[in-house]
């Protein structure tokens, strides 16, 4: 890829509608400052619920529904202006694992029983085509345990990891060290002040009654948060983003809920843990406000 922009963003993720829950204002505003943003969505989430009665046919049919997700990702990165998005090793390389501890986390061809390695080379080639100075993941747990949540951030950490040594996949290109590597998270205070908020909207919502803080993931103490990102200027265009992943979310905004009906806050401000790389500036909360402060043009390992 030639001409790149001087920042470069990657993100992975392991379904269609988690960049969106996760990172949709983050994605938006640097798209909108004109960085490159990349996006790698491990899985079609063919083993997803289906909220909506009109698309209930979908949930029958893993590869009917997976290509329907698709759609629905693409919808949801025109709205937030991203261009470049990549399924890991092409559309239906890797399945949805379905929840953890289910039958199908024993399907060979799901993300959680993939080669780590093999599953990390597909990766590195985006990283040494695209060199991003950072990128984003989920935490070792993937946020709250989610065999693919999981599956994600370990090829994203090994990828970068892999991308840096010129002696890993040769064929892929120069190698490329990323300059950060952030972890999503959200603090506990804001998420507790939230929900607070969110219980005094609860009667007048179409919900079946509010989550909790354990249904967030990626909840952590106050000062494991390194870094914030206003997202207030995106926040109509996060919505629309999760909006457009109708088989997955019904928006209410500024609430919204899963396929279990039970409504969340839908956060505008969107938190990040620097866990490898150089902690920029501070700003006034004390935690960086740009996931690219400090970096300067990233490095050819």
């Amino acid at each position: 890829m030639t001409d790149l922009p001087d920042r470069r963003l990657l993100l992975v993720h392991a379904h269609p509608d988690d960049e969106s829950i996760n990172n949709g204002a983050t994605m938006a505003r640097y798209a909108a400052e004109g960085a490159h943003v990349t996006l790698v969505t491990c899985t079609r989430g063919e083993r997803g619920e289906v909220i909506p009665d009109a698309l209930a046919h979908l949930a029958g049919d893993p590869d009917l529904l997976g290509a329907h997700r698709l759609r629905e990702l693409a919808a949801a990165m025109g709205t937030l202006g991203v261009t470049d998005v990549r399924l890991l090793g092409g559309p239906g390389r890797y399945r949805d694992s379905g929840m953890m501890g289910l039958p199908d986390n024993e399907d060979p061809d799901c993300l959680w029983q993939a080669d780590l390695d093999e599953a990390a080379g597909h990766l590195v080639e985006v990283i040494r085509e695209v060199r991003p100075q950072v990128l984003v993941t989920y935490d070792d747990n993937g946020g709250y345990g989610h065999p693919d949540h999981i599956k994600a951030h370990r090829i994203a950490m090994r990828a970068a990891e892999l991308a840096a040594d010129a002696t890993a996949f040769p064929a892929a290109g120069e190698p490329w060290e990323i300059a950060k590597v952030y972890w999503n998270r959200v603090p506990r205070p804001y998420a507790e002040d939230a929900f607070a908020r969110l219980a005094q909207a609860l009667p007048e919502l179409p919900f079946d009654s509010a989550g909790s803080i354990a249904d967030v993931p990626g909840v952590v103490a106050d000062e494991r948060v390194t870094a914030e990102i206003d997202g207030t200027a995106f926040a109509v265009a996060k919505a629309a983003a999760m909006r457009a992943h109708a088989t997955q979310i019904d928006v209410v905004e500024p609430w919204f809920a899963l396929s279990n009906h039970l409504a969340q806050p839908l956060f505008t401000t969107e938190f990040y843990e620097l866990a490898r790389g150089e902690r920029g500036t501070e700003g006034d909360a004390g935690r960086e406000q740009d996931l690219f402060e400090g970096v300067n043009g990233g490095s050819e390992a």
